[in-house]
């Protein structure tokens, strides 16, 4: 389409090379030089002139620090090194950019988006339309009426409403969506665990970074304490996003117009580096020729060209695939004929439902060989949708294939495809590869393992996301909606890029072994026993909770009641802007905290901060903590049983914690309380069905174990041979006195000084945990290393291993990277001592529950009708068991646990049997 205005198009550079670097195959010419980047960009030059632009730079980064690296001086900390093939590409890059008649411009101190954001506004000024032509999102927020952004290699452009779309706020608050998500690529710190729909989520709500930063305490749940916890860092972390729009050129807009290319130049560059299409063009007069990309993809770099001696492309390119809809007998028997000799298939569900064990199957793709995958569609019932074939007929069909554990698979968290064909009565066997997994065990740190983050790390690969044909928010409509041909490009790309993505990642771990062992030994092993306990759900009293609900309820209003005699005046216990002018205005209690804006916090740290001096935030404490347990579960646990089964089924991650612990969803097991009356009567809803029992079974004290063992500390090595009370023994060690002679508070504060330090705590933390001065705290923790001076070693060893390595390991080889350990920021860089010293003991603990699984998971294979393993709440196993198998089963249990790992100390494993889990535990 003709242009009225004058157009600027403003290449980003160093993000296309670096994109083509790591999507396009290592080719290289005759010579041996690399030259798989400079294939990727060329094409996309190529395209670029055929719309002869009125203006164009090509911008790239210049070499040396920037700005921001004086800011933060983690800012791109976690990027590997540039590979050396990629550096040897830069020089012929920039030739070549010269040649076809491209500007370049490269600024010292800044970085290109900064260059390019500088330009785009200048030209806007100079009524200039400007297209900004990169591949990165950070540039949404410099988009306008005048500012686009094009990917030039897919072909998708992004104005305002496509900004909207694809992040849900417009570019204006761009910059407050990324400082609130951070950027794993650049190490720009934001919310843990706040994704994009979390993030827009707030700025809808209270406008922008600012307004979430003043409303921190109004946001609830693990994610509201995740903010809270950020919110010192989210204001640089904006700094850091911001794209500098006022940068000094030595260049203006005006002077950058396409200058006509160099032919000879071009020719000889084309000739070495054997770009033979591009070559037969220039020979032609057509240096404008573009390249084809298949429809409905999004690949990095534009295909290349069929010329026989153009180079050719394998299966890590980021190119998209060849996708065949089947939905003809013929292409599914031929379909089945490739599965049968494949050596190795990667497959992907397609269902109605997120919800594993209510979810239907709409279809199922395959993929044996990269860049070429099937789509079976199934039950899509739009209006005129096509016949397919028998859902029914197919899954009868593919059932052998599915359930030959000879027959290997890999998929991307294939433990929620295996719990949808379990519904439909597969039991799939043979997954000996997850994709999530390998991403996983490689770096657990890492912020994302989802397909889509993956592709786009490991590929180059930007794949077709599920709002893409869906659509999103009330609009979105199901699967089973969309057209075929959508459909077919959408779910057969899934297969694609899981085998892709195992063909890149595998080699990885392959090559760092004692990793390997973990994900080989350890967590593929565990997905289908996670699978057959989500699958098996846990029995629900549904009616004792409710009464307790009820019951709940209740003591909430009497809690108001009080509360509001207390102050003298009725209020809302839900509304923090009233509790602040209660609380401080009114009573004038002292503001220990405060919010980002200076106003006093009412946060559960602040109330208890000031519970000593008034009866009410012990009052409003209480109360907050009945309105979550009621909420999240006497309320929640009830609707959630599954209609089907009669139970509730939990969710299991392996791929959460960067420990290794598993965490659970939908319900969330580990946050049940234990400590408070509440808490346990809510397990006292979680029953066995007649004739069986809930057999409970946990390890005992097993990180303070696990540290006697790092540590080798000769006493903690005694206490714990002799079977002492490691809390009265420590204590005793401590105040000098005989195990006899310990009283409660001594012991009580030796449990602190245990489990504190373990957890990196120093005598500020204990001292205001044990009430006593930081000096008598202090004294507590020097005679600790006196009486047990092999810990104190262990730390220093842990710490100087995680300088020099920039890791940590636990004994079975689990590695947690840590990223702040270099920190020029104090607190971060002892936040990453504590990580170091801690990490090695709870990995090791998350370790040994997993291996444990697995034995027991393997022993009660023949025992299916005495035992039920249901439940993984931290250190604690929960199983069902038939009344007349209890022995069996707890001596089972504790043999397979206690035998989980060879330590230098026992590991001790308490079991108890009751109605209820409560009654168990």
């Amino acid at each position: 389409m003709p242009h009225s205005r004058p157009r600027l198009v403003l290449i980003d550079g160093s993000s296309y090379l670096f994109r083509a670097f790591h999507a396009l195959p290592p080719l290289s010419n005759a010579a041996g030089e690399p030259t798989g980047a400079l294939f990727g960009v060329v094409n996309m030059l190529r395209s670029t002139l055929k719309e002869r632009p009125d203006f164009v730079a090509f911008v790239s980064d210049a070499s040396g620090p920037t700005f921001r690296d004086a800011m933060y001086a983690d800012y791109k900390a976690t990027r590997t090194p540039t590979p050396e093939d990629l550096k040897r590409q830069v020089q012929p890059m920039l030739e070549i950019v010269a040649a076809l008649g491209f500007p370049i411009l490269r600024v010292g101190g800044v970085e290109a988006d900064d260059v390019i954001g500088t330009l785009a506004r200048e030209a806007e000024a100079l009524d200039i339309d400007v297209t900004i032509s990169t591949g990165d999102k950070d540039f949404a927020q410099l988009v306008s009426p005048h500012i686009t952004l094009i990917n030039t290699m897919t072909s998708t452009t992004m104005d305002r409403d496509g900004v909207i779309a694809k992040f849900g706020v417009p570019p204006e608050r761009i910059v407050d969506f990324l400082a609130l998500t951070g950027d794993a690529v650049d190490n720009v710190p934001g919310v843990n665990k706040c994704g994009p729909k979390t993030a827009a989520k707030w700025i809808a709500e209270y406008g922008s970074l600012d307004g979430v930063l003043a409303a921190a305490d109004k946001v609830g749940g693990k994610i509201g304490e995740n903010l809270r916890e950020a919110l010192a860092h989210l204001p640089l972390s904006r700094q850091l996003v911001t794209i500098k729009t006022d940068v000094e050129l030595e260049v203006g807009v005006e002077d950058l117009a396409l200058r006509d290319p160099d032919v000879d130049t071009l020719r000889a560059l084309y000739r070495r580096y054997e770009f033979n299409a591009a070559l037969k063009d220039l020979e032609k007069g057509f240096p404008t020729s573009t390249v084809v990309v298949p429809v409905g993809a999004e690949p990095v770099p534009a295909t290349p060209s069929s010329d026989p001696g153009e180079p050719s492309r394998d299966a890590h390119s980021g190119a998209a695939g060849n996708y065949e809809l089947v939905v003809d007998e013929d292409r599914f028997k031929h379909w089945l004929e490739v599965l049968a000799r494949a050596e190795l298939i990667a497959f992907d569900t397609e269902t109605t439902s997120l919800d594993a064990m209510q979810a239907e199957v709409v279809g199922v793709s395959f993929a044996v060989e990269a860049r070429s995958a099937a789509y079976v569609p199934l039950a899509h019932d739009y209006p005129g949708a096509p016949p397919q074939l028998d859902r029914a007929r197919v899954l009868a069909a593919l059932k052998p294939m599915l359930e030959d554990a000879g027959k290997a698979k890999v998929g991307q968290h294939a433990k929620y495809d295996m719990n949808v064909l379990s519904c439909a009565g597969i039991t799939v066997r043979g997954i000996t590869h997850d994709t999530m997994l390998e991403s996983y065990v490689l770096n657990s740190t890492a912020s994302r393992h989802d397909m889509d983050s993956l592709a786009r790390e490991h590929l180059g690969y930007q794949t077709i996301h599920y709002e893409d044909v869906a659509g999103k928010g009330a609009r979105q409509i199901g699967f089973s909606q969309v057209d075929l041909e959508t459909a077919t490009r959408y779910a057969a790309e899934d297969a694609d890029i899981t085998l892709r993505l195992h063909q890149q990642l595998w080699p990885k771990l392959e090559a760092e072994p004692k990793l390997a062992s973990v994900y080989r030994d350890i967590e593929i092993p565990l997905v289908p026993v996670l699978a057959r306990m989500e699958q098996r759900g846990v029995l629900i009293d549904v009616d004792a909770l409710r009464l307790q609900g009820r019951q709940l309820a209740s003591r909430m209003h009497e809690l108001t009641l009080q509360s509001h005699r207390v102050a003298g005046r009725n209020f809302s216990l839900d509304s923090p802007k009233q509790l602040q002018a209660l609380l401080f205005d009114e009573l004038k209690l002292p503001a220990v905290l405060k919010t980002p804006k200076g106003q006093p916090s009412t946060n559960e740290e602040a109330l208890e901060a000031i519970a000593e001096a008034h009866e009410l935030p012990r009052l409003i404490l209480e109360y907050r903590g009945l309105a979550k347990l009621r909420s999240t579960y006497t309320e929640k646990l009830a609707e959630i049983v599954n209609p089907r089964t009669g139970r509730v089924h939990t969710s299991y991650h392996q791929a959460t914690a960067a420990t290794g612990r598993l965490s659970s969803s939908d319900p969330n097991l580990q946050n049940i309380p234990v400590r408070t009356e509440e808490g346990r009567r809510i397990r006292q809803a979680f029953v066995a069905p007649t004739g069986w029992k809930v057999l409970a079974a946990d390890y005992s004290q097993i990180e303070l174990r696990i540290m006697a063992h790092l540590s080798g500390d000769v006493g903690l090595l005694s206490a714990f041979h002799g079977d002492q009370d490691i809390h009265r023994s420590t204590a005793a060690e401590v105040f000098g006195v005989s195990l006899g002679d310990v009283d409660a508070n001594q012991r009580r504060a030796a449990k602190a000084i245990n489990f504190g330090l373990m957890y990196g705590m120093g005598a500020f933390g204990l001292a205001r945990q044990l009430g006593i001065g930081r000096g008598e705290a202090q004294d507590y923790i020097a005679r600790y290393f006196q009486r047990y001076p092999g810990v104190r070693e262990f730390m220093d060893r842990v710490r100087e291993q995680a300088h020099r390595d920039g890791f940590v390991e636990t004994v079975f080889g689990r590695r947690l990277y840590l990223h702040s350990i270099h920190s020029r920021n104090q607190a971060q860089r002892a936040g990453a001592e504590r990580a170091a010293i801690n990490a090695p003991m709870q990995g090791t603990a998350a370790d040994i529950i997993k291996r444990a699984m697995l034995a027991i998971d393997a022993w009660l294979a023949d025992r299916d009708d005495r035992a039920h393993m249901l439940m993984q709440v931290h250190d604690e196993l929960v199983f069902e068991v038939r009344e007349d198998a209890i022995d069996e089963i707890r001596d089972g249990v504790r043999e397979r646990m206690a035998a989980a790992a060879a330590l230098a100390v026992p590991l001790v494993v308490d079991i108890g049997v009751g109605e209820n889990w409560d009654q168990a535990h």
